[in-house]
């Protein structure tokens, strides 16, 4: 080769190198796809400083919200057990340093049914007990949701796979996803009462929540059919849902277990996987 030629080769290389870089730097970018019925499940919302009582909310679905443990916030508002509280209600989601007292509201109906617009399949189920009988007080009824021993002895709520683990830290990874199939049966991994069920709790799809004593909780999202009401109190291994799908189709179970409103790993608390 030439020198001319040599020189000539080089200046069309420069140019057609320069060339693929501003196509590379033009090309669009495409941003993730996110399903608006299914966002990300874990992820918390930005606590405020106030809120304000939707209709369908209850104590513990603003807790978990938030990521705050439900005692606290009662106490930081002066509410009591059973916690019944009010569309309109301001509530305060953080410490003041002040000392409350129990508030009293205007009769009206309290927010312990499923919001309006949510999930109308939620039906009793004939394994499903209710929280309390005639002539027991709701302080017993705590006392006896309170009473179950601390060394709780969970079992697998559903059949299936782990194909996503908790992720200690990581907003997006507060739980466990269980892949299994459509209509596969999602049991109480521990006795309790169900303190929500619903689908007002956006991410989660038709959730389930359980409290099992003063400390513990567990959620089952992602959920086609609910078959408990809130109030009722379930056994463990009882079906209480059945088995959704998330944003993208895949039939999942969505579970999660706080403890004091903080995510733990349910890995560590269930048995060896059957």
């Amino acid at each position: 080769m030439l020198a001319g030629d040599a020189g000539t080769y080089s200046i069309w290389l420069i140019i057609l190198l320069s060339m693929g870089q501003l196509i590379g730097c033009s090309a669009p970018v495409r941003a993730p796809v996110v399903s608006r019925d299914h966002p990300p499940a874990q992820q918390r919302s930005a606590r405020p400083s106030t809120y304000h009582v939707q209709r369908g909310d209850t104590l513990y679905s603003i807790s978990w919200r938030f990521g705050i443990d439900y005692a606290s916030l009662a106490s930081w508002n002066g509410i009591r057990y059973p916690y019944t509280i009010y569309p309109g209600q301001k509530l305060r989601m953080a410490p003041t340093g002040r000392r409350w007292t129990v508030k009293n509201y205007p009769t009206k109906t309290p927010q312990t049914q499923v919001a309006a617009g949510s999930d109308k399949s939620v039906a009793s189920d004939k394994t499903v007990s209710r929280s309390v009988s005639k002539g027991v007080s709701s302080s017993q009824d705590e006392e006896k949701i309170s009473s179950i021993s601390l060394k709780l002895q969970w079992l697998w709520p559903t059949k299936g796979s782990v194909v996503q683990r908790f992720v200690k830290g990581d907003p997006m990874r507060k739980g466990v996803k269980i892949e299994g199939r459509i209509g596969e049966p999602v049991n109480a991994a521990e006795s309790g009462k169900v303190v929500y069920a619903g689908s007002g709790l956006i991410g989660y799809g038709r959730l389930v929540i359980i409290k099992h004593n003063k400390n513990y909780l567990s959620a089952y999202g992602y959920n086609k059919k609910i078959h408990v009401k809130e109030g009722d109190t379930v056994k463990k291994g009882i079906r209480i849902a059945e088995m959704g799908s998330d944003g993208n189709g895949k039939p999942v179970l969505h579970f999660e277990i706080r403890r004091n409103g903080a995510p733990v790993d349910p890995l560590k608390l269930l048995p060896r996987h059957p």
